[in-house]
């Protein structure tokens, strides 16, 4: 039987384990120390107080699990993490502890749903929360709390903290709702510092967002996200690191929130808290729906820029999204983006309608979309009449999408990185993809059928 919340210490010498470790009570023990290399005992539960490595094979996660005290969970290439699933699980990485999840472009690292070929979809277990002490735009005494039910703080003021390494890593059908309203992203990011290593992941059928990021500095390169319900790419609470690389491709379903490749915001309040959440992004491509026909009405804005926001959004291709493709609310947002404290340059839009869209008091600063077309465009920026114009090999194919540019397409020339950080490497195409297709042999756009 299963007891929520009650834990018990075991004391395990015999194995020369000495500290204590807690377990959930009538699970197995999973807190030691060490390497797990046994067939045995491969079930990922309660909370891991003691630094360990789970041998590569299948594992099961089992519930919430909290990694905190300092300790290191190390996750070797080729690992199978499958959640149970009556008991939904989701792996919190705590303040001050780190995650070493660094597989390989031919052993990528896979959390997945526990269910049967056919049988997975969005919300079959939690997600991955990484919490560090980064900066956010909250206040730190009291440290607010990650969404998603789990009770968590972070953030901080150590700017390059250290929360550990994901890379070559799979999460899959993730977002189960912890509480109304507070479901779990696929990959949580809240107050990570720029120590911390995210390159090569790949979230496929998020119940929620992709990926969200509340505050911090981390950077990241080479991030996929794949049938979302919610937001691809979300960014609050003061996030000011970089990413480079990065596509999305949605599919028909949506959440019951309005779903977009880029909602941002400075906080709830959409007031002027500093750090600002100003994210600096560049080859991004963000795919909509092939078309409305049988789509969700909640599909969205390929950008959809709110309350008091700050970006920076270079080098990239909107594509398809139904409601509009560069959008800006609130006059706060507007008038950082008129005075040059955003930046929206060298990009390609080609969405169904209303490529510009002002609202929510944005129409204050810009009177008409067409005058933020005018800037857009004097600033590099090309709309296009069709999302088809952008030819890319085969972006909306739903189980081996090509995203590269065709010979001939409009994106393989036009990118500028002029004033831009040395963490961006320089092309000279527009999107996340030029010649090389960097998503080939570690991501998976079948995971309904993969076996596991």
């Amino acid at each position: 039987m299963k007891l929520v919340k009650q834990f018990a210490v075991v004391a395990i010498s015999a194995f020369t384990i000495t500290s204590c470790i807690k377990v959930e009570v009538g699970d197995e023990i999973v807190g030691g120390g060490g390497t797990d290399t046994t067939a045995t005992n491969r079930v990922l539960n309660g909370t891991i107080d003691q630094s360990r490595t789970l041998s590569k094979g299948t594992w099961t996660l089992k519930g919430y699990v909290y990694v905190n005290n300092g300790a290191v969970l190390t996750i070797e290439p080729g690992t199978i993490i499958k959640s149970d699933v009556a008991d939904k699980g989701a792996l919190i990485i705590e303040r001050g502890s780190k995650l070493i999840a660094d597989g390989r472009a031919d052993a990528p690292i896979v959390f997945t749903s526990g269910k049967a070929v056919g049988e997975r979809a969005p919300g079959d277990w939690g997600g991955i929360i990484l919490l560090g002490n980064a900066p956010t735009n909250r206040p730190t005494s009291p440290a607010p709390i990650i969404e998603g039910g789990v009770n968590r703080p972070y953030g901080g003021t150590i700017a390059n903290d250290n929360s550990g390494i994901l890379r070559y890593v799979r999460i899959e059908f993730s977002g189960i709702a912890a509480e109304p309203g507070s479901e779990i992203n696929g990959l949580t990011l809240g107050g990570i510092g720029s120590g911390t290593v995210i390159e090569n992941v790949q979230v496929s059928y998020g119940g929620d967002d992709a990926y969200e990021f509340f505050g911090g500095t981390v950077n990241c390169k080479n991030l996929v996200a794949f049938a979302t319900m919610d937001d691809d790419f979300d960014f609050d609470f003061g996030y000011t690191g970089k990413i480079q690389n990065a596509v999305s491709l949605r599919d028909k379903p949506a959440d019951t929130d309005q779903a977009n490749g880029i909602e941002c915001d400075n906080n709830g309040a959409g007031d002027a808290s500093e750090p600002f959440t100003r994210p600096e992004l560049s080859n991004f491509t963000l795919i909509g729906p092939y078309d409305t026909t049988g789509s969700n009405s909640n599909h969205g804005f390929s950008n959809r820029w709110r309350k008091a926001t700050r970006f920076v959004f270079r080098n990239s291709l909107l594509i398809g999204h139904r409601k509009a493709g560069f959008s800006m609310e609130t006059a706060l947002t507007a008038q950082a983006y008129k005075d040059g404290q955003s930046e929206f340059k060298n990009n390609i839009v080609a969405v169904y309608a209303k490529p510009y869209n002002v609202a929510g008091g944005a129409e204050t600063v810009f009177a008409t979309a067409d005058l933020v077309k005018t800037k857009a465009e004097a600033e590099g920026t090309r709309t296009l009449a069709s999302r088809d114009d952008v030819q890319l090999t085969d972006p909306f194919n739903l189980t081996s999408p090509n995203f590269l540019p065709k010979a001939g397409s409009p994106a393989l020339t036009g990118a500028s990185f002029t004033g831009m950080d040395a963490f961006f490497t320089p092309t000279t195409y527009i999107g996340a993809f030029g010649t090389t297709n960097w998503v080939q042999g570690w991501a998976s756009f079948n995971p309904k059928n993969n076996a596991y």
